[in-house]
């Protein structure tokens, strides 16, 4: 059974805690999902002037434009197979805020052309980004994203460097407090560090045949280009 993460990692996916090898082992084939509820200790963005970008991306669930501290925090990492047949896996995060929750919605797949994970942001899969997945000294897993693109009828152009975002995101388990935990950067090479957050979470996994993929977790369109 081959998750679309241990095809991204290979022979390193052993490598993983062995906590962190069965929450990225979700899939077609093991027919599990990853429920992780939790706390996110510190939700940031950047300094003023990118708040008009979170905000135009936070329309269409990509980044979050608000901030705060202990904000209980929800991760929904569901496969199905989409409209292409592709095996997609879900990581759909949702954020509650005390006055308005948000969400941050991504799709993974796995991209034998690109050989790696393609990640399709927000509720229209209008940005799409090649992850590259690296296990650490301590079994941690570290993703790091690559180029970007866009897509949007017959518009596929390459995001430029300049305005493109680069995420680094972190996540190991805690064997001392029984939790996962998660950090996530995403930064600018020109203007700095523009979003982020850091917490822990428990993690439930359920059979997909039995509680499906529930309703508004689907991206609302689907991309075929990887």
């Amino acid at each position: 059974m081959t998750s679309i993460f241990q095809r991204a990692l290979g022979a390193d996916f052993d490598r993983l805690h062995p906590s962190l090898r069965r929450r990225f082992s979700v899939g077609l084939d093991s027919g599990e999902a990853c429920i992780g509820r939790g706390t996110m200790d510190r939700v940031w963005h950047g300094r003023s002037f990118v708040r008009p970008f979170l905000a135009l991306g936070g329309s269409r669930n990509i980044l979050v434009p608000q901030a705060g501290r202990d904000i209980p925090f929800v991760i929904e990492n569901v496969p199905y197979a989409d409209s292409f047949g592709r095996e997609t896996v879900t990581f759909v995060r949702t954020f509650s805020f005390p006055r308005h929750p948000r969400r941050f919605d991504a799709t993974m797949v796995f991209s034998p052309e690109r050989g790696c994970v393609v990640d399709y942001l927000g509720t229209h899969q209008h940005l799409a980004t090649d992850l590259h997945f690296a296990v650490d000294g301590t079994g941690a897993l570290v993703i790091r994203s690559g180029e970007h693109r866009f897509r949007e009828g017959p518009v596929d152009v390459r995001v430029p460097d300049l305005i493109g975002g680069d995420a680094v995101v972190r996540e190991s388990y805690d064997e001392a407090a029984g939790r996962f935990r998660i950090q996530v950067r995403v930064g600018n090479r020109r203007f700095g560090p523009l979003f982020g957050y850091e917490g822990s979470f428990d993690a439930e996994f359920v059979k997909v045949a039995e509680h499906g993929v529930r309703a508004g977790l689907r991206p609302v369109r689907e991309e075929a280009r990887a």
